[in-house]
C-alpha cells in the first residue's frame, strides 16, 4: 500500500503515472501523445489547468482514512499471528509475510477507488466526458455491469499491492534496524533517520508495484471485453507491440513522489504510535 493515495501535494504525480501507463500506442511516423513526465505534466497544465492536476482526487479521500487503518491494522495482525510471544522479534521474511497481508486487507477498500480514479483522471485526456464525478462513476459502472463492474482489476490491484506491501514494510523495518545507533532502541531513532527509512520503503515499494500497476491501469480503463482474458491479455499486449519497457511507464512521476510522501507516512505513523502509547501505556 502506497502513501501517495492519500490527498496530499504530490496527488498530481498520480494523475502523471495513470496517464502515462494509459496512453495508446502511437501510429507510424507519429510521436507518443506525451514525451515523458513533464512534458504530460505541461500538457495537462496548459489544457485544463491547475485542477486538472487534481482529477480523481475525490475516491481516494472517501477511502483514505480506512485504508490506512487497516493497512497498519493488517502489519500489526500479521505480525502476531507469527509470534508465540508478544516480545518475538520477526526475521526479514516474516516481516515481509505480514506485510504481504496488509496489502491483502486493504485491496478491497482500494480497488473500486482505483477503477473510479482511473476513469477519471483519463477520460479529459481523451476528449471524452462520460462521467461527471465520482458518484456519476460508480452509478455507470454498477448500472452497467454491476458489482463487478466497480471492482473490475481487483486481481491487479493484488498482484500490485500483496508483494509491494510485503516489501514496503520489511524494507522499513530493516532500515530501522542498520539506522539504529548501537546500544539505542530502535524507538528512539531521530526523525531524520525516520523519514529517510519511510522513504525508501517507498521507493522499494514501487520498484515491485510498477510493472503489474501498469497492467492494473490498461485493465481498468480498457473498454468492457477488451482483455477476456484478464491480465494474460493485457501483458501479452503491451510486450508484443510497446516492448518490456512498456511495464516501467510512469517511472519518474511515481519515483518523484515516491519519497517524500512514504517518509512523511511513516513519521505520522511514528509519532501517532508514541501519542497513543503516552496516553494508553496499557493498551
Amino acid at each position: 500500500m502506497d502513501a501517495a493515495y492519500r490527498p496530499s501535494p504530490f496527488f498530481p504525480f498520480i494523475i502523471l503515472t495513470v496517464r502515462l501507463q494509459t496512453q495508446p500506442k502511437p501510429q507510424a511516423g507519429q510521436p507518443p501523445l506525451y514525451s515523458g513526465t513533464f512534458d504530460c505534466f505541461r500538457q495537462t497544465l496548459v489544457r485544463e489547468g491547475v485542477r486538472g492536476l487534481y482529477k480523481g482526487m475525490a475516491a481516494p479521500i472517501v477511502g483514505v482514512t480506512p485504508m490506512f487503518a487497516v493497512c497498519f491494522f493488517g502489519f500489526g495482525l500479521g505480525k502476531k499471528l507469527q509470534q508465540k510471544n508478544p516480545d518475538d522479534i520477526l526475521t526479514y521474511p516474516q516481516l515481509f509475510a505480514a506485510g504481504m497481508l496488509s496489502g491483502v486487507f486493504t485491496t478491497a477498500i482500494m480497488a473500486p477507488g482505483e477503477r473510479i480514479k482511473c476513469l477519471l483522471q483519463i477520460q479529459a485526456a481523451s476528449g471524452e466526458i462520460k462521467y461527471g464525478g465520482p458518484m456519476d462513476c460508480a452509478k455507470q459502472l454498477y448500472r452497467e455491469a454491476g458489482i463487478r463492474g466497480i471492482y473490475k482489476g481487483t486481481l491487479l490491484t493484488l498482484m500490485r499491492d500483496v508483494p509491494a506491501s510485503g516489501m514496503y514494510f520489511m524494507t522499513y523495518e530493516w532500515l530501522k534496524n542498520i539506522l539504529t545507533p548501537e546500544g539505542k532502541s530502535v524507538s528512539d531513532l531521530s526523525v531524520p533517520r525516520i523519514l529517510f527509512a519511510g522513504g525508501m520503503a517507498g521507493i522499494f515499494n514501487w520498484a515491485v508495484a510498477i510493472p503489474p500497476d501498469v497492467l492494473k491501469s490498461r485493465f481498468q480503463t480498457a473498454a468492457s471485453g477488451k482483455y477476456p482474458n484478464g491480465f494474460r491479455d493485457v501483458l501479452r499486449e503491451l510486450i508484443r507491440e510497446e516492448g518490456v519497457s512498456s511495464l516501467y511507464k510512469g517511472f519518474t512521476a511515481v519515483m518523484i513522489r515516491a519519497f517524500p510522501a512514504n517518509a512523511a507516512c511513516f513519521l505520522g505513523f511514528e509519532v501517532a504510535m508514541k501519542f497513543l502509547n503516552w496516553i494508553a501505556p496499557s493498551l
